[in-house]
């Protein structure tokens, strides 16, 4: 888990851009589509259709915080049936409760897709609150350092938090984690803005690669080991990482928002197309496609949408230095200590060399995780 401008956004394609016939054609290697027209969380399609309203306890976040039904929506917004997240705290651990929404885990290699409201203020009560708005996949961990865990993150925290004081966006990759000691190898790459409104979020797993974009553009490159290895869920949720952020007292009330869920089954298809299919379907009068598992024939070419493969600017080079770089300057820097917490940017000292780190991190050893970047030998 675990950003510097705010992206500019794709136009809204109409129904007449996309053959209403183009999704059927896409639901031979499976799709999966939902419009969320549920009249309430207790509506017996949600389970029909293998989604799940979370109520049990549990992490993430506040501990004894409560996961009650009722904080799972489906208001209407512009006209559209949405999916409506709400989280609520009065700053004490009895008094939060979160909200999460999931699918069964079935889905692995395609394009993922989902336009999402976050949103920066409550719509009630005081501010400040450590939050989470999300939209993520995840294969559950068998046990600490499982490496058949998977867990591909979009993670949006508009009042800071893990060691951030302002909003921060996370695209965040996972190998593995354990929780005693905590262990976390991912790897994340991080927009320090404020997003707050409707968003196109979109991440495809293919050939190696997870890559996130954000209203059409391409704002993280992640893969090698960090790849997923198994099937996962797809899942929203809503929670508080702590009850340290409020600056005032009384019951706060937040609210996420998704006005629709698409994935394509091992086909990547770019931000622009995936909105003409959904556009085709709403079009069509269609609510609700499932086809993954089917057993249907994949596409044998790519498609003409494929989205761009510039890697993102802050990939590290893949080019060696020709020459040998002098001694880093380690003066000042202390001794990594397994205890400490680092935030982005400190240095430290570690095995003759001086290292820095790429985000927040704890427990994570220089040279045997992606949280640290080698700066040379001291």
């Amino acid at each position: 888990m675990l950003a510097a401008g705010t992206l500019a956004g794709i136009t809204a394609t109409t129904a007449g851009a996309q053959p209403a016939t183009a999704p059927a054609a896409a639901a031979a290697c499976g799709v999966l589509f939902d419009d969320f027209g549920y009249s309430s969380p207790s509506d017996p399609a949600i389970a029909a259709r293998g989604w799940t309203v979370r109520t049990n306890s549990g992490g993430p976040g506040v501990p004894s915080a409560s996961w009650p039904a009722s904080n799972v929506s489906f208001p209407t917004d512009a006209g559209q049936k949405v999916l409506q997240l709400t989280a609520r705290t009065d700053g004490t651990a009895g008094g939060t409760s979160h909200a999460e929404f999931f699918h069964q885990r079935k889905f692995f290699e395609g394009t993922y897709a989902s336009r999402v409201r976050f949103t920066d203020a409550p719509q009630s009560g005081p501010d400040g609150d450590h939050l989470v708005e999300t939209f993520f996949t995840i294969t559950p961990l068998d046990r600490p350092l499982d490496p058949n865990y998977g867990e591909i993150d979009f993670e949006y925290l508009p009042n800071g938090g893990w060691g951030e004081q302002g909003p921060i966006f996370y695209q965040t990759t996972w190998e593995t984690y354990q929780n005693e000691p905590w262990q976390a190898d991912n790897t994340h790459t991080a927009q320090r803005s404020s997003f707050a409104g409707w968003h196109d979020l979109v991440f495809t797993v293919s050939d190696g690669r997870v890559k996130y974009y954000v209203d059409g553009q391409q704002v993280a490159d992640h893969g090698d080991r960090y790849y997923p290895e198994t099937p996962m869920s797809i899942n929203f949720n809503l929670w508080f990482i702590d009850l340290t952020g409020r600056t005032g007292t009384g019951l706060a009330s937040y609210i996420q928002q998704v006005d629709y869920l698409y994935y394509a089954d091992r086909e990547v298809i770019s931000t622009a197309e995936a909105k003409n299919r959904v556009a085709a379907y709403r079009s069509a009068g269609t609510g609700h496609v499932d086809t993954v598992g089917s057993g249907g024939a994949c596409p044998t070419t790519p498609p003409t949408t494929r989205p761009p493969t510039t890697p993102p600017t802050t990939r590290p080079p893949t080019t060696p230095p020709t020459t040998t770089p002098p001694p880093a300057n380690c003066a000042g820097a202390p001794a990594w200590d397994w205890g400490t917490v680092y935030l982005e940017g400190a240095r430290v000292r570690h095995n003759g060399r001086l290292w820095q780190a790429n985000w927040w991190t704890q427990g994570s050893e220089p040279g045997l995780t992606a949280q640290w970047r080698d700066l040379g030998r001291c």
